[in-house]
């Protein structure tokens, strides 16, 4: 017996420093993406206007990284606090998130090279692995002058303070994020000519399918369900589930045309977002139209053309789940 309890002693031991090793690995090794020391942000007009275009209209960085007002229509951002960040983002048993403040007041000593390497491939100033709710995938992938137009922007937002929690992410989400940023893998912006290539372009700048997949309790996208809608939202203080926006015609968008999907957008150009009454707070949208209603009609007849590629999943989605936050 007493052999035997020697024998798991020394096999506990040996289990608890391979742990520790493997453990000490992550962190020694991963993250592993360089910072590029020589890349330069050199803001012009041209590059500034396009950069405030894919902000405010395409990849929402300041719409994530800006607290919004949830007692209108869509949630507005609150334009006074721009860039500030302190919006919760949720994890479940996995942690919860807390959107940076990305003005120069928190940013402004990082180098150029610092934070291109954090919105394209996910690190950090201090090596901290980013979790991909930051979608540092489809920004790694967008076409390096789009990048630098954004990232142009974003410098030149207005400095404000904020204070900002800590993140908390919990076992073992917290060694698997060490290995998921990756090095930017920049792609040629398809020309507007090419509709189909041009709108998937903008499909996957545009994020849509970071809310309209559906994912498991791990967080990983539901195979065979891309665009299905289902994904719960917790963003207006109550439970809501994102639409299903493939082309099945009785489920999804199918019916709709070029047009309608337009005008569905248009609709909310230049149209201030309504006050909300109590009542009507429960059946909110986490959508952003307000953002989303500016972008142009040529880039939004090409992602309409890009989701009617998309294959059509039979999902019917409950969208307003409960009436109480």
């Amino acid at each position: 017996m007493k052999l035997l309890l020697k024998i798991i002693g020394v096999l506990v031991v040996v289990l608890l420093v391979a742990a520790a090793a493997g453990v000490g690995y992550l962190y020694t090794a991963y993250p592993d993406v360089p910072v590029d020391d020589a890349y330069r942000i050199t803001p012009s007009p041209e590059v500034l206007a396009r950069g405030r275009y894919l902000n405010d209209h395409v990849t929402g960085c300041t719409a994530c990284h800006t607290p919004r007002d949830w007692t209108r229509f869509s949630g507005p951002i609150k334009a006074e606090l721009l860039g500030t960040g302190g919006d919760r983002f949720d994890l479940g048993p996995a942690g919860v998130l807390y959107a940076r403040n990305i003005t120069p007041a928190a940013i402004g000593a990082w180098s150029d090279g610092e934070l291109h390497r954090a919105v394209t491939g996910g690190v950090s100033r201090d090596g901290t692995p980013l979790f991909p709710l930051m979608p540092y995938p489809h920004f790694g992938a967008m076409a390096e002058d789009d990048v630098h137009a954004v990232l142009a922007y974003v410098r030149s937002l207005k400095a404000i303070e904020s204070a900002v929690p800590d993140r908390a992410l919990n076992f073992p989400l917290n060694l698997i994020v060490r290995t998921i940023p990756a090095a930017a893998q920049p792609q040629a912006r398809p020309s507007p000519d090419d509709k189909l290539a041009y709108g998937r372009y903008m499909l996957r700048s545009w994020l849509c399918g970071d809310c309209h997949t559906p994912i498991d309790e791990q967080g990983t996208p539901l195979p065979g369900m891309d665009f299905a809608g289902g994904m719960t939202l917790v963003e207006t203080g109550y439970r809501v589930n994102s639409a299903n926006i493939t082309p099945d015609a009785d489920t999804g968008i199918g019916t709709w045309t070029e047009q309608q999907f337009i005008d569905k957008f248009k609709a909310f150009d230049g149209v201030p977002p309504a006050v909300l009454s109590e009542a009507e707070r429960r059946q909110n949208t986490p959508m952003p139209w307000w953002a989303y209603a500016g972008m142009t009609r040529e880039d939004l007849a090409a992602i309409y053309a890009a989701l009617r590629a998309q294959k059509p999943v039979v999902n019917r989605v409950t969208k307003f789940l409960e009436a109480t936050p």
